[in-house]
């Protein structure tokens, strides 16, 4: 597979700070991305990289024209959002990555505020800024702590900086960290690979915080499609596919000790109901067939695969099963979200 790197042209020749924007049929995304990007204040030399993942809309040749100086890797296949983002983290320049949706923006002090929290906290630490929906300017989430099955909850908590994890769309991470935790597992391909590398960070007593100030807008789901319920719950087979085999995966790597067992065996039967129920209300077996049972096959069909890799993650293990837990909150995330916004419509 050929992969075409651009350099940018009067790009910063030691850039402190590499923001990199996964791309896929973005044309009309991009310019307030890069723009924010290129607004952004104070005295920070930021470089500016792209993955286009083989759109078939103008992307490229908007980049090349409107952005001389933005690094572009031009794939001729879909590879995803995890080898897209690793690929621009390995020909990242700056002491710090951002990884950056096309469809997000940030606010003009953002990347300021990110670099004067890193240099404060004095470790490594993966960091994230308030989300703010595109528009209506609310405030969705200062990251995410999770319910014991890991689905997400948003962090609303003004007071609350600690999450168990943040969302890709607007990830800080120094370079070097990143390679150590070694990026975004591939065999993911997409959707839980943010929450994989923030946990594997947890359990290795590396920091994962929101700050308080200055926030990103994000057109939440414009490049995925679901991850909106402003309307009533909406989603992809696709993405409920790879979501729900995922946050399996990631439960079983991530969770210490003996307790990952009683919370798969719940976690799998909840599954089988979930996926039963909306079956017979859709009076529709495409749900079961290409969402559930997948993830419920996922253990036992991957068992060899998933439990070496759960030994190579725990061994590294270096907080207390009180710690990792201190972000989990002991509620079921999907039974409030039938309750409040009903069945989900899935496309």
């Amino acid at each position: 597979m050929a992969v075409v790197f651009h350099p940018g042209l009067n790009a910063p020749a030691h850039p402190r700070v590499s923001v990199c924007i996964a791309n896929f049929d973005g044309e009309a995304l991009l310019p307030a991305c890069i723009e924010s990007v290129l607004a952004q204040q104070g005295d920070v030399a930021i470089e500016i990289l792209v993955h286009d993942d083989c759109s078939r809309d103008g992307s490229v040749a908007l980049l090349r024209e409107r952005w001389p100086q933005v690094h572009v890797i031009a794939a001729d296949k879909n590879v995803g959002f995890c080898i897209g983002n690793n690929r621009m983290v390995a020909r990242a320049r700056g002491e710090y990555v951002l990884l950056l949706n096309n469809d997000a923006a940030l606010a003009p002090d953002a990347i300021s505020r990110l670099l004067e929290m890193a240099e404060l906290m004095g470790t490594p630490a993966i960091l994230t800024l308030p989300q703010h929906d595109w528009d209506t300017d609310a405030l969705v989430d200062r990251g995410c702590l999770l319910d014991p099955f890991c689905n997400p909850i948003p962090n609303v908590d003004p007071t609350r900086d600690d999450v168990a994890y943040v969302i890709g769309a607007c990830l800080w991470c120094p370079r070097l960290a990143w390679h150590a935790l070694g990026g975004f597992p591939e065999w993911m391909e997409s959707i839980g690979e943010d929450l994989h590398l923030c946990g594997l960070a947890r359990l290795r007593g590396m920091p994962v915080r929101a700050l308080r100030e200055s926030r990103y807008r994000h057109r939440q789901g414009a490049t995925f499609g679901g991850n909106r319920a402003d309307a009533g719950l909406r989603t992809s087979i696709r993405r409920r596919r790879l979501s729900e085999r995922n946050k399996t995966r990631a439960l079983i790597l991530l969770t210490p000790t003996f307790l990952a067992w009683p919370l798969l065996a719940a976690h799998l039967a909840a599954l089988a109901i979930e996926g039963l129920a909306l079956s017979l209300l859709r009076r529709d077996a495409t749900l079961w067939r290409e969402v559930y049972w997948p993830a419920l096959a996922t253990p036992f069909c991957e068992w060899s695969v998933l439990r070496a890799r759960r030994n190579e993650v725990q061994a590294t293990r270096a907080i207390t099963v009180a710690k990792w837990f201190s972000t989990v909150r002991w509620q079921l995330r999907k039974v409030a979200m039938l309750l409040r916004y009903g069945v989900p419509t899935v496309r």
